[in-house]
């Protein structure tokens, strides 16, 4: 004891110290310990396993999955880890791409369109020595020309910039983050391969990073926002952050400003459509990192209280849970609406024609919110659309509601006016009305917009029976005052439509409208989010 002191204050590595490996022990554990049904394994996963194995390399099935199988839970994704190199891989396979820069690895796709599934399939990598690595200023897009041709390279702080280094497996599991997501199961023999006692902490259910925390936060600032993540969606298994993993999150938080803000959306992508939204966001405040991580997610942490955005959560997380589709552009078309609604109102009471006055708004809000990441693509024309649409959900005769269902984005729209009707932000008739006519038959829908031309040629009779009436002001002083902008849009849209069909002389020319497409009688199932297909679905 005396000497083991000495030596410490001496500088002298103890005879424990010397001994230490830090890539773990091999441990193999069979089946009668790990208890992973086979069933639960992908076929397409087997079958890429199988492929690797016959010509003549290693294949395991990796990371998450494992973690998953072992909890008795059916996994979404299955990652397969080997010591083929991505160009070995790709040939081994009809359709295969290799994809990365950072790190390259192999997307191996099977089926075609909406049917298809993709299996990842990653090269073992070597130990990272960030000494050993190549240094270079700026990130991946300011030091582009610099990382070309680099194997292995850091930016001044010690952030990962390339990292196409292949090494053996015990290498490759001290590479990984979380000891849980750092098995190897072979679906052949069914041996799970552990290196950092990943089993026992599945038991204990205890998250625990691999190696020196902040060392590893250096290394990929995002592995902040997947320990947020896994914390999230374990936590119902009880699972927790291990203390020391959990101490250095929010020092190193600052770290991510250098990430880039594209690889940020999608983080902040898959904290809230993964299923555990409300989790993610629980566990953000817990751990001190509820503001600073990314401005666009700082709001949505921000209003996650507020009914509307808190009910859009909710319906994104049950979507998840049963298998349907979600799209970002509805989740966060819901939680900018604050803001587009209130740059909307501030144009109309300036006088400014509805329209235009909505588009405008629309885009301070992409200016502002979300910049250039991914708000000029398809993610902004598919918000852009559901905003739109809200104000031509109020007018109800004429081509218009024909027109409206025929759109791509209806069910969209509608699903975020369902929402709104909820949360008492519109009236729910309205959204019952739309509901009804988007399953009718076009007998019943002929039926659901004569009932509203007859609503409002009632209106101005109701009118008309006052002594007096004041003289109409000017159309952009009323609408100035006339309290919400969905409601003076809406407005002047059934006016129009009065005028036609309410106020017009007795014999009246026959209208032709345009008959419905052959989609548009059947409409959705059920309420709310509909089918899989539906708001959250493209």
């Amino acid at each position: 004891m005396i000497k083991t002191i000495i030596d410490k204050l001496l500088g002298k590595a103890t005879a424990a110290s010397k001994t230490k490996n830090p890539f773990g022990k091999r441990e193999e554990v069979g089946v009668d310990v790990h208890n992973i049904d086979p069933k639960l394994v992908d076929r397409r996963a087997l079958d890429v396993c199988s492929t690797l194995k016959e010509a003549g390399f290693e294949a395991y099935i990796v990371g998450g999955a494992v973690r998953d199988l072992l909890l008795g839970l059916r996994p979404k994704d299955f990652d397969v880890a080997t010591n083929a190199t991505p160009e070995q891989v790709k040939s081994l396979f009809r359709r295969a791409f290799i994809i990365g820069r950072r790190f390259r690895i192999v997307h191996v796709v099977y089926g075609r369109g909406r049917e298809n599934e993709v299996i990842e399939v990653t090269t073992f990598r070597a130990f990272l020595d960030s000494s050993k690595a190549e240094q270079v200023q700026g990130n991946e897009k300011t030091s582009k020309a610099a990382l070309a041709g680099m194997k292995l390279a850091v930016d001044e702080s010690g952030r990962v910039l390339r990292d196409n280094v292949w090494g053996p497996q015990n290498e490759d599991a001290a590479r990984r983050d979380f000891t849980v997501n750092a098995m190897y199961y072979d679906p052949q023999t069914q041996i799970v391969v552990d290196y950092h006692k990943g089993i026992r902490d599945s038991q204990k259910h205890v998250l625990r990073m691999i190696g020196d925390p902040a060392t590893r936060y250096r290394e990929d600032p995002v592995r902040i926002i997947r320990a947020v993540r896994f914390a999230a969606k374990l936590s119902k298994k009880g699972f927790t952050l291990d203390p020391k993993t959990a101490k250095p999150l929010v020092e190193c938080a600052q770290l991510l400003q250098e990430v880039p803000q594209s690889r940020m959306f999608d983080e902040m992508l898959k904290l809230l459509q993964t299923g555990h939204s409300l989790a993610s966001i629980e566990q953000l405040r817990l751990l001190g990192l509820a503001k600073g991580i990314y401005p666009l997610l700082d709001v949505v942490v921000d209003r996650a209280d507020l009914p509307f955005v808190q009910a859009a959560l909710m319906d994104t997380d049950r979507r998840v849970a049963e298998g349907k589709s979600v799209a970002p552009s509805f989740l966060l078309a819901c939680v900018l609406w604050q803001d587009v609604k209130a740059g909307w109102d501030k144009r109309m009471l300036k006088g400014e024609h509805p329209h235009p006055a909505l588009q405008d708004a629309i885009d301070d809000v992409f200016n502002h919110r979300i910049g250039d990441v991914s708000g000029r693509g398809k993610l902004a024309a598919d918000m852009r659309e559901i905003w739109v649409m809200q104000p031509r959900f109020e007018k109800r005769t004429g081509s218009t509601p024909f027109g409206m269902i025929a759109q791509a984005r209806f069910r969209a729209g509608f699903d975020f006016l369902r929402l709104r009707a909820d949360v008492g932000e519109v009236d729910e008739a309205l959204a019952n009305w739309w509901q009804e006519f988007q399953q009718a038959d076009e007998a019943r829908r002929e039926d659901l917009i004569a009932q509203v031309r007859e609503e409002q040629r009632a209106k101005p009779k109701a009118g008309a029976a006052k002594p007096k009436r004041a003289p109409r002001k000017p159309a952009a002083a009323t609408e100035a005052q006339e309290g919400s902008s969905l409601d003076q849009v809406a407005q002047q849209a059934m006016d129009s439509e009065s005028a036609a069909a309410g106020d017009a002389p007795a014999k009246k020319r026959r209208r032709r409208r345009r008959k419905p497409g052959a989609g548009d009688a059947g409409g959705a199932a059920g309420g709310g989010n509909g089918g899989d297909a539906a708001a959250h679905g493209d």
